[in-house]
């Protein structure tokens, strides 16, 4: 075990290599103790001892970590490690500083409250062969604060095809060399060995107090006798065997009341079976090595072995992937993750059979070939294709579109609606979007009459019906019709270019002119705050599960079913790297582990990015919190939208997650564990955009200057049409 800082080692350092002639652990050194700073200085000034000083380097280390260590980490006195069998003097870190140094490149495969949780654990391991690899495993990873290690052999050259020593260990106890290299990963890592491996006396004293126990002895009798004293003391028990990997897991702790080796020994028990010749002896072994499903190679090994072979045969590689299994079970064991008892197989002969050319899978999507936009029959058809036209959140489309001899009628269909559409209040921007284009094609054809907005008169939440007898000239709507065909969702970073005196008229006078109100968001400190709102509402986008499969499922792919409706990921204008980024992004059992562990604050980062390097952000802003009213603050946005195309500027909308939301009962219901924060953004978006009380934010969007949309989203053909008029 490692030797605590102590004022017993005096300055006598010929006397002090006699006492520590075969350790196994480090002796740590605390300079700011008295006699251990006199040792130190000893040992420096000794010229048969080498001297090993990387101090500042570990504590530069130490200092770039994220999150930055606090001066419990960094203020730590040094020590320093004396390893007698080099007779080596090295510098390390304070004991905390130095497991989170070393351990920090396993986050957040390992987070570090969990790290801090596994480093408690007292692992026994009997059989330091395949052991030796699996005790390596475990002190690096930093799953355990105590190993035992029990085996009565020595180390031989023909271990070194898999053990992990070196011919300095040869001779040396295989317990005691494990425990040195253990020493040499961490020197703070208490390991107790026992050099007389373990019997049916000494069984139940190496068990005390364990919480895992690692079997990887050669003899049977051995193996029953520690899963028998295992089971008394409710110890889980893991083993790995080397051929076809196979892993076994008996959960004593879990199952007190579980035939060892799953009853494969028939309930012969250690006595038993240490009064067996060998010969008598292999059925039992071929039973549990499930000899059927050796490997060729092995089974053929097996009729060898006292002919041709002197033992059994193993290979580093099987035994290495053993280990990794073996430290997969331990973390799940130490962190009480599912592990039920059983067998697996880690058959690395059998997954190269199944290598898949990387090539056959395309990190970006491939070409398609989008058909071409329906053509007019009539009036009538011309209206309804243009409300179809209308954007929608995650182009849902949340509308049945209607024609008679004189009508288009727009119904909200709740069926195609989302998450994010709190109330039906973004169906109903949507249809009001759909409305306003059903006015620009009925004004261009001359058949513009009134629009009539109602509320559950019918089987829909919300219909705008817009009458098509009329004569009404409006010359300003016409002159956004030949907008309607280009108009798009450009998603290109762009330029950010500043709007002139024309362009924010322009825009504010189509929100007014639909009843609405323009906030235009231009100045570099007001983009940065709303940047910062907008990424973070990205972020619980993203980390709540509801709301991130519903984003996901939105993706179109070329050649995906439903084509007409979603996002085509080809319009999120992303390069190669970012469509691989993409497969991780869209991974919600990824997102559900970042949650958990509360961070992710980078998942907004390209939300932010975006309204920062914006020409600005513009917000339409409504009146009326009822469903009508959103549907008028839905014809503003599409008014304001189309506007800014015909100056030239490209338009992205966005929505986050809390713009439906009008108390804290929506924002719950949007997201259970981020409600708070949601709230907390919301408050300080209408801030920035001085939205008044009893006033609603309709829509958001950036504009900016940048080259056409790689591609236009898609429209489910028109259904329920009828003959109107030519």
């Amino acid at each position: 075990m490692t030797s605590e800082p102590s004022a017993t080692h005096g300055t006598d350092t010929a006397g002090f290599h006699e006492r520590h002639r075969d350790a196994h652990s480090a002796v740590v050194l605390d300079p700011t103790l008295p006699d251990d700073a006199a040792l130190i200085d000893s040992l420096r000034s000794d010229p048969t001892v080498t001297v090993v000083d990387t101090g500042a380097e570990q504590a530069r280390t130490l200092a770039e970590l994220l999150p930055t260590p606090g001066p419990e980490f960094t203020d730590e006195p040094r020590r320093w490690a004396y390893y007698p069998w080099r007779r080596t003097l090295v510098a390390v870190l304070g004991p905390r500083a130095y497991l989170r140094t070393r351990t920090d490149r396993n986050r957040d495969l390992i987070t570090i409250a969990e790290q801090q949780h596994l480093s408690s654990l007292r692992i026994g391991i009997i059989g330091l062969s395949v052991g030796h690899a699996i005790a390596h495993t475990l002190a690096m990873q930093g799953l355990c604060g105590e190993l035992r290690l029990a085996d009565f052999d020595a180390l031989e050259l023909s271990n070194l095809n898999r053990v992990p020593a070196t011919v300095f260990d040869l001779g040396v106890n295989k317990a005691a060399a494990a425990a040195r290299r253990v020493a040499e990963i961490d020197p703070y890592l208490a390991v107790r060995v026992d050099d007389r491996g373990v019997t049916a006396d000494s069984i139940d004293g190496f068990l005390e107090g364990l919480d895992v126990v690692v079997e990887e002895c050669d003899s049977l009798d051995v193996k029953a006798l520690v899963r028998e004293a295992a089971r008394r003391h409710r110890l889980p028990v893991v083993m790995a065997t080397s051929d076809r990997g196979l892993v076994d897991v008996e959960r004593f702790d879990t199952e007190p009341d579980r035939p060892v080796f799953h009853g494969l020994l028939g309930g012969l028990d250690a006595a038993t079976l240490a009064g067996l010749d060998n010969k008598d002896k292999v059925p039992h072994v071929l039973r549990i090595i499930e000899g059927a499903s050796l490997s060729p190679r092995a089974a053929a090994s097996l009729v060898e072995v006292g002919q041709t072979l002197a033992t059994w045969p193993q290979l580093a590689g099987d035994v290495l992937i053993g280990a990794s299994a073996v430290a997969e079970a331990v973390r799940r064991i130490g962190l009480g993750e599912r592990l039920p008892s059983g067998r697996v197989r880690v058959d690395m002969s059998t997954f190269m059979e199944e290598l898949v050319d990387p090539r056959n899978r395309t990190a970006a999507p491939a070409e398609a070939h989008d058909p071409a936009p329906a053509r007019a029959r009539d009036a009538v058809h011309a209206v309804a294709l243009a409300a179809n036209q209308a954007p929608s959140g995650g182009n849902a489309q949340p509308w049945r579109i209607e024609t008679g001899a004189g009508t288009v009628a727009i119904h909200l269909t709740p069926e195609r609606t989302t998450l994010m559409d709190v109330n039906l209040r973004g169906s109903a921007v949507a249809v009001g979007a759909a409305s306003f284009n059903a006015r620009v094609a009925a004004a261009a054809r001359g058949v513009l009459g009134d629009v009539h907005l109602t509320e559950h008169q019918t089987a829909s939440p919300l219909t705008a019906v817009i009458d098509l007898d009329g004569a009404g000239a409006d010359p300003d709507l016409a002159a956004l019709y030949p907008l309607l065909e280009s108009r798009e969702t450009n998603r290109h970073r762009g330029t950010p270019t500043p709007l002139t005196d024309t362009i924010t008229e322009a825009l504010g006078n189509a929100a007014h002119r639909e009843g609405a109100r323009l906030v235009l968001l231009t100045d570099r400190t007001d983009l940065d705050a709303a940047g910062e709102v907008l990424s973070g509402a990205d972020r619980i986008r993203y980390l709540t599960t509801r709301l991130h499969r519903e984003m996901t499922s939105e993706l179109r792919w070329p050649g995906d079913e439903s084509p007409d409706t979603g996002i085509d990921v080809r319009s999120l204008e992303l390069s190669p790297a970012d469509f691989a980024t993409l497969d991780i992004l869209r991974r919600t059992e990824v997102m559900a582990l970042l949650a958990s562990w509360g961070v992710g604050s980078r998942l907004g980062s390209d939300t932010r990015d975006r309204i920062v390097n914006s020409s600005s952000l513009a917000v339409i802003i409504g009146s009326d919190p009822s469903l009508t009213g959103y549907a008028h603050g839905g014809a503003a946005a599409e008014a304001v939208w189309l506007t800014a195309q015909r100056h030239g500027l490209a338009v992205q909308p966005v929505s986050p997650v809390f713009l439906y939301a009008h108390d804290d009962a929506d924002l719950h219901g949007l997201s259970p564990e981020f409600a708070g924060q949601l709230a907390e953004l919301q408050d300080r978006f209408r801030h920035l955009t001085s939205v008044a009380d009893g006033e609603t934010q309709i829509l958001a969007l950036r504009l900016v200057t940048a080259p056409p949309a790689s591609v236009r989203s898609r429209r489910r053909p028109l259904v329920h049409t009828a003959p109107g008029l030519s």
